[in-house]
């Protein structure tokens, strides 16, 4: 009989399992996850989950008695400690368990500030498990203030919640401006537009110098922070948002190719042929070299690819990327990549959306309230058509007409 292990607990593990089993395995299916939760979903963590509005039986991805009935061994809180190849063996704790087929779904970590600085003060959160969102729930009590560093989609997002909650609401990013890796100047400017019109103090090119504890205590809870433009205020938490890495060690310490994640090949394969990977820890061949994409999209795809080729279907990845944001009332969607663009074309028509154009081709969309753009823009990009931008510009084209063009 073969045996498959899936290490990880979101999104990607989910789906690998679950497409086993509805694929017709028959095999021993083994998943760990080092939380003391059954597989849940990531991005409602900054949003409804923490603003009290999502439970966790609706925050996990399956009822923990969909593994039993579908013959699943589920371990969790259980951490995976190393990887014996030559024997086909994982270490986790006092157990050695053996695999035919291993499954790294082991997502990614956020980069926290350094201890120097104040990183490791009290109230100084990261927004990525469960426990994280836990601890600083309780704390984000009306009237305090909390101190948002970095001005991407994490950090957007947790100011928006803090907002709906009544806090104060301060935001720096280091960058020149909000979005910078991953919007244009125009998405961009809708967001600071819209949280400023929520009151929230957003400051560009304004980084964290030090967070200081209250009375100086090294590891007490925060009271200041002392800004890159020596400008001081007092906080009650801290939220950091600069980026996540994707979590290798694991697989480093198994001797993996690590690039820019575990390095797979089309088929979802590490350098081991009996180690697979899947989600934001992987990285695949894309059109223009090799990529990492985080989100839910990508871990869905990429994990039932794996159990499709387990099974021996073959497949190779082609990647269909998109993304969400919820802040405030606004919901941002986006389809395609837009890296290499040179141009982008405003649309108008109910919502707002902007179009990524390289030369005359379509690349991307970010829409605004606007989910008619968003599902005729990523049928066109997924087809690989491009619209004439004046088409797109103008409010008075039906966008449903362009796909049959």
């Amino acid at each position: 009989m073969t045996d498959v292990i899936v290490v990880g607990g979101g999104q990607a593990a989910a789906s690998c399992v679950a497409r086993l089993r509805s694929r017709g395995f028959d095999g021993a299916v083994t998943l760990i996850g080092d939380e003391p939760v059954p597989p849940y979903q990531r991005p409602p963590l900054s949003k409804a989950y923490l603003m009290g509005e999502m439970s966790l039986d609706r925050l996990l991805l399956r009822p923990e008695s969909f593994y039993e009935e579908a013959g699943i061994d589920l371990r969790t809180g259980l951490r995976v400690e190393a990887i014996d190849r030559a024997e086909r063996v994982i270490v986790a704790g006092a157990e050695r368990l053996r695999y035919d087929h291993l499954v790294l779904t082991t997502g990614s970590t956020p980069r926290r500030l350094p201890a120097a600085i104040g990183g490791a003060l009290e109230n100084v959160f990261t927004v990525r498990g469960l426990a994280d969102v836990d601890m600083m729930a309780p704390r984000m009590v009306e009237g305090r203030h909390v101190l948002v560093i970095g001005g991407g989609y994490i950090g957007l997002e947790a100011a928006a919640v803090a907002v709906k909650r009544g806090l104060r609401v301060t935001l720096v990013e280091a960058a020149p401006r909000i979005l910078g890796r991953v919007a244009c100047e125009q998405t961009a400017a809708y967001f600071r537009d819209l949280h400023r019109s929520h009151g929230v103090d957003l400051r560009e090119g304004v980084g964290v110098d030090r967070l200081i504890g209250r009375d100086g205590d090294p590891s007490g809870p925060v009271d200041r922070a002392v800004l890159s433009d020596d400008s001081a205020l007092h906080v009650d938490l801290v939220v950091v948002g600069v980026g996540i890495v994707p979590e290798t060690g694991l697989a480093e310490a198994a001797g993996l190719v690590i690039d820019n994640g575990i390095a797979v090949d089309a088929q979802g394969r590490s350098s081991d042929p009996s180690i697979w990977a899947a989600g934001d820890c992987a990285s695949f061949p894309g059109p223009s070299g090799r990529m990492r994409l985080e989100s839910v999209g990508n871990a869905i795809d990429m994990g039932e690819l794996v159990a499709d080729n387990i099974l021996g279907a073959g497949r190779s990845y082609v990647a269909k990327p998109w993304f969400w944001s919820d802040q405030y009332d606004v919901k941002l969607q986006i389809a395609g990549l837009s890296a290499g663009f040179d141009r982008v074309v405003a649309r108008q028509d109910g919502g707002t959306s902007f179009w990524y154009y390289a030369g005359p081709s379509l690349l991307a969309l970010d829409a605004m309230n606007d989910p008619r753009a968003y599902m005729v823009g990523k049928r066109l990009i997924e087809a690989g058509k491009s619209p004439d931008p004046e088409a797109i510009a103008d409010p008075e084209t039906d966008l449903k007409a362009l796909l049959k063009a």
